[in-house]
């Protein structure tokens, strides 16, 4: 079977990369060193849910591994990535920007999500991810 034409495959291996690097890492960082993560990040939070963020982070790394080798199969982590950023970027920056209680010490982690957010728009290929399936 060929490969679907108009695949952004260079694009699709840099996000599955930024995903390793970043959330992979993200993920270490809050499981092996919460204390320093939370000084690094400013956040304050009970173990349990922040060792979950850290398990779901270390995750999407590990999934994103399995990614480069097989691009176009693993492309659901990258939309539920894309996904979960939005509703974030939405749902919670949003109301934050537009009532006037945003903290600029969260600048760089907004940019770094606009910045996964437009990749990931960029690598996923929709048109073969909602393209109709042959009964085969």
């Amino acid at each position: 079977m060929a490969a679907p034409e108009g695949v952004r495959w260079g694009w699709l291996k840099v996000m599955y990369i930024v995903t390793i690097v970043v959330a992979g890492g993200y993920g270490l960082g809050i499981i092996f060193v919460p204390d320093q993560m939370k000084s690094i990040f400013h956040t304050s939070c009970d173990p349990m849910p922040y060792g979950i963020v850290g398990s779901v982070f270390l995750a999407f790394g590990l999934l994103a591994v399995l990614g480069l080798r097989a691009p176009l199969k693993f492309v659901p982590v990258l939309l539920l990535q894309l996904t979960y950023k939005l509703v974030w970027l939405i749902g919670v920056i949003t109301p934050l920007i537009v009532t006037g209680t945003f903290s600029a010490k969260y600048t760089p982690t907004v940019v770094l999500f606009v910045l996964v957010v437009v990749g990931d728009l960029i690598a996923i290929p929709f048109r073969d991810l909602f393209a109709k399936q042959s009964k085969v």
